[in-house]
């Protein structure tokens, strides 16, 4: 397990500024007696946030447009169109986030678990939109542990023709182990996260992490 105060992210990693709003907020959602609304209220707060920063580092071209004054104001628009693609089921937790943030967003899906005899991610179900290669994708699940349901998912988004480059991987929680894996395979994406955690337990959960996120915000854990 590394030791959270020496690890020193890679460059493809944005993590939040550690504000007293982000950390009282990863507080209450990591805290095991949080009832399941207060989970889910701070939990979309965090995800509209990490939307907000996911967006930041998008392209953007010059954009000039009239105020009601009649002058000029010069600014910016974004460069190019973006989806959401959430890796179910936990990912889906954070679509509303998006929505709330970028209107009409198309949102596509991609269901991966272990498989029973190679106990390797496998593929079960994808569903984006047609025109994804030539979008920008954000990628959304709560949490990212060993990177192996990332890296299958980031996989796919590439087969489907999405350049590795217009991939934002969205989460709240991850570890130096899996970073690592997922940078190591794909160099040329961002991962946007909210913590960064000490690392995985001998379970290989994310220690000291917060759960099963999905189960938590779904309502499934009791």
């Amino acid at each position: 397990m590394a030791s959270l105060k020496a690890y020193q992210p890679p460059k493809q990693v944005i993590v939040l500024p550690q504000t007293q709003q982000l950390k009282a907020c990863t507080t209450i959602i990591r805290d095991k007696n949080t009832q399941r609304a207060d989970f889910i209220f701070y939990s979309d707060r965090i995800i509209r946030i990490l939307v907000e920063e996911g967006l930041n580092h998008l392209p953007v071209v010059e954009k000039t447009v009239i105020t009601p004054t009649g002058k000029e104001f010069h600014g910016i628009d974004f460069q190019g169109r973006i989806c959401g693609v959430s890796i179910m089921r936990a990912g889906e937790s954070m679509e509303q986030g998006l929505r709330d943030v970028c209107r009409s967003v198309r949102i596509g899906k991609i269901l991966i678990q272990r498989d029973e005899e190679t106990a390797l991610p496998k593929l079960y179900y994808a569903k984006f939109p047609p025109d994804i290669a030539s979008r920008f994708c954000l990628l959304l699940d709560p949490m990212l542990a060993t990177g192996g349901s990332a890296i299958k998912a980031i996989e796919t988004l590439i087969d489907y023709g999405v350049a590795e480059e217009r991939i934002l991987f969205l989460n709240l929680i991850s570890c130096p182990e899996g970073i690592a894996a997922v940078v190591a395979k794909f160099p040329a994406m961002k991962i946007v996260t909210a913590e960064i955690d000490a690392g995985l337990d001998e379970k290989l959960y994310i220690n000291p992490g917060l759960g099963d996120f999905g189960c938590r915000y779904f309502g499934t854990d009791k």
